[in-house]
């Protein structure tokens, strides 16, 4: 008999070509052999290059799916992607933990959308301090790290200061080098993950299809600094797996 698959949960927004989001998130848990399930916060409209907009799921439906989830399955590892505001994260991120108190949350926090839309403008400082204590690990981009921290001399301190908060994964995709180093800050420890950057290797979704994955590697009990390294390796072959926008899933 195969051993059972952890249960992973995925709370983010629906994108109709799969290149991020829910779809993609659970490409990405069956590859890692999770048995990965969804939320959804909101319907997008648009494809890899395009964004038309989008429709918010109410908070009042976004937990009617979770109760029906929570009714039959455990949930000790939840990724949450796109959101309406912090406001909706809160509520959310305090449900979660009711229903299950030792839940480990990764926040990808999608503030703009790769084809050039914007999500969140504003953020309350104080409210995010707040909800970086409920969560496990913030996996944010040098724009989003910026904008979540807009005193901050670079990405990289401001991520440092904040990750007594929170474990803080920071994604160096964005540096203008042809090497991107990304930083894991855990206990005051940093760890750097250095890696070239790949020929045509800029993908819609990469931010999601790499928190998921060291969501997946969590939940399969590795520890966060090999979860992350993972993670890394996986989303590297995703990125180097086409020349085009939308990439394959492929161990």
């Amino acid at each position: 008999m195969k051993q059972e698959r952890p249960n992973v949960l995925s709370i983010a927004g629906f994108d109709p070509c799969g290149g991020a989001g829910l779809l993609s998130d659970c490409k990405v848990f069956e590859m890692h052999q999770v048995q990965g399930m969804g939320v959804c916060t909101s319907l997008t409209f648009q494809n890899e290059s395009e964004f038309a907009g989008l429709t918010w799921v109410s908070l009042a439906d976004i937990e009617k799916q979770m109760e029906m989830l929570f009714k039959k399955y455990a949930f000790g590892y939840v990724k949450i992607g796109l959101v309406q505001g912090l406001n909706e994260l809160d509520t959310i991120i305090d449900s979660l933990q009711q229903k299950n108190p030792t839940v480990r949350i990764v926040w990808d926090p999608i503030l703009k959308a790769s084809a050039g839309y914007d999500f969140h403008n504003d953020i309350d400082a104080e409210k995010l301090i707040r909800i970086l204590k409920k969560i496990y690990l913030l996996v944010p981009n040098f724009p989003e790290m910026e904008l979540l921290n807009p005193d901050g001399v670079t990405p990289a301190i401001s991520a440092r200061k904040m990750s007594k908060y929170c474990r803080i994964f920071l994604k160096g995709g964005h540096s203008t080098t042809n090497v991107a180093e990304d930083i894991l800050f855990e206990n005051e420890k940093q760890y750097v993950f250095t890696q070239n950057k790949i020929e045509n290797g800029e993908k819609h979704g990469s931010g999601c299809v790499l928190s998921s994955a060291i969501l997946a590697n969590l939940a399969k009990g590795y520890e966060l600094v090999e979860s992350c390294r993972k993670a890394k390796n996986y989303t590297a072959g995703f990125l180097s797996s086409t020349k085009g926008l939308l990439g394959y899933h492929c161990k």
